[in-house]
């Protein structure tokens, strides 16, 4: 079996895993968007942003580096492993000593909607602080499991983690309601407790799904000892910080227009960062896509590393994982009239101030085009051990995000923040690519890869701003585009997975 095709193989299984849990997640969306109005859904997407740029901090970067360390000192593995989970549960321990007697004044600063109570707020906050270290711990014990090649149960207990949000999700805003108003057996029980409209119910959700997904984890936890080398310890926190202010960064230009949102509109008001964040979810699916090749492709780099012909195996992945992205690309925005229906109010005048929004999904979705490619870029700095660019790449995507929201959020609202996305984004993959080649060059067949990006530029535009979004004619400009990369690519896809 070809590396390409070994490599196709192992990210398919993560993208099950992957694919089905934003699959699962994005069908809560219609679901949410009809139970609660934009305002309160602005509450879900303000604070899962918050969470989001937390996980970052808490997990400090162990992931990749567990994954590099392992590479590192291959006859200590089991130490790398104890050190890599010292380390993030050392940062837990000092998260919860800064939050947990201030829960009160973090409430005050992240709530800008004047319709809920700050008790409400807390008890919110309260959750997610629960969560967040509940993740944190999982993180190390899940890169066990990829670094050992179990890629199954590692779909597995994510799956069963989907599972429960989901279905505890369903259970609140839809079961619970339906069981009082028909009066069956335990309505009295229910009544008394129950609060309909609750946002938190989503929150508490998320709680008990990550509990379970740490009881599930428990053989993983077993393997842990207290065997650390502080010399080792040392090297890896050396290596993480950079990845941590990297991965950071990323995450900052992923949700922090979410949040400066509530902050800067004239109005304070979260009906803007619900009706962007409803939106923004129709781009999941090529985000699902980057999720799933991240997974496979980080210790599949790393392990082949040191392979004689890798700098061939980086760039012909690349060659394909561009084709794949630009035809999701295309495929989303032709496909806008019909995805657009998960998105919806409980009535009609809520569905029309939801869609309202749609004109962020072109913008969006290609700035998630240029953010894979930049992922699949930062193989450089990663394998030479050269961090510190992954730090000053995602540091001027950071700035880039802060600047261009904080000045064009009052006028043009969550338009500011989809065009400041791209942005940075697309200046994240320039230069990663310019010193990527300077100091780790790969062959990457720029010329035809550039070929790709541009021609599903020119198709989205036609389809979306030209022929405002006919899906007829969006659809046979994808179906175009596929038989063209199927022409040009037919002999080298044939090499890769069929057997002579």
């Amino acid at each position: 079996m070809s590396t390409a095709k070994k490599f196709a193989g192992q990210t398919a299984i993560y993208g099950i895993s992957t694919i089905a849990g934003r699959v699962f997640s994005f069908f809560l969306t219609p679901v949410y968007t009809g139970a609660f109005a934009p305002g309160i859904y602005g509450i879900l997407t303000t604070l899962f942003s918050y969470a989001s740029i937390l996980n970052a901090v808490m997990a400090f970067g162990m992931e990749t580096t567990f994954f590099r360390y392992l590479n590192k000192y291959e006859n200590d593995r089991k130490r790398v492993y104890n050190n890599a989970f010292a380390s993030v549960f050392t940062i837990t321990i000092l998260f919860l000593l800064l939050t947990l007697p201030f829960i009160g004044h973090i409430a005050n600063f992240i709530n800008v909607n004047k319709g809920t109570s700050a008790s409400d707020y807390k008890i919110y906050i309260e959750f997610f602080i629960a969560v967040l270290v509940l993740d944190a711990w999982c993180v190390i014990p899940f890169a066990r499991l990829r670094a050992e090649g179990k890629p199954g149960r590692y779909s597995l207990i994510k799956l069963i983690n989907i599972l429960i949000f989901i279905v505890l999700n369903l259970i609140f805003i839809w079961g619970i309601p339906f069981w009082i108003a028909h009066h069956l057996p335990g309505t009295g029980f229910l009544s008394s407790w129950y609060i309909k409209g609750w946002v938190g119910y989503v929150f508490l959700s998320n709680l008990v799904s990550s509990a379970v997904t740490l009881l599930l984890l428990i053989p993983e936890f077993l393997k842990i000892t207290f065997d650390f080398d502080g010399k080792m310890l040392a090297e890896m926190y050396a290596y993480s910080w950079p990845v941590l202010i990297a991965n950071l960064s990323f995450i900052i230009n992923e949700n922090l227009d979410k949040i400066l949102l509530g902050k800067l509109l004239p109005v304070k008001d979260l009906q803007d960062v619900g009706i962007y964040g409803a939106c923004a979810k129709i781009s999941l699916f090529l985000s699902i896509f980057i999720q799933a090749f991240r997974l496979g492709a980080e210790p599949f780099f790393f392990s082949h590393a040191k392979s004689k012909n890798s700098g061939q195996t980086y760039a012909r992945i690349m060659d394909y994982f561009v084709i794949t992205v630009c035809v999701i690309f295309v495929g989303l925005v032709a496909n806008i009239e019909i995805l657009k229906y998960f998105v919806h109010g409980h009535d009609a005048h809520q569905t029309h101030i939801y869609w309202s929004g749609l004109g962020v999904i072109p913008p969006l979705v290609f700035g998630y085009v240029s953010l894979g490619i930049y992922m699949n870029l930062s193989v450089w700095y990663k394998l030479s051990d050269q961090t510190k660019y992954g730090l000053y790449i995602s540091g001027v995507g950071a700035i880039l995000t802060i600047v261009l929201n904080v000045l064009f959020i009052p006028k043009y609202s969550y338009m500011a923040s989809a065009w400041a996305s791209l942005v940075a984004y697309a200046s994240m993959m320039v230069l990663s690519y310019v010193w990527g080649q300077k100091n780790y060059p790969i062959p990457y067949d720029l010329k035809k890869n550039l070929c790709y990006i541009i021609s599903s530029i020119l198709i989205v535009y036609l389809s979306f701003y030209v022929f405002n979004r006919n899906i007829f004619v969006g659809n046979s400009l994808l179906l175009l585009f596929i038989l063209t990369a199927i022409y040009f690519e037919y002999k080298n896809l044939k090499a890769i997975f069929i057997k002579r």
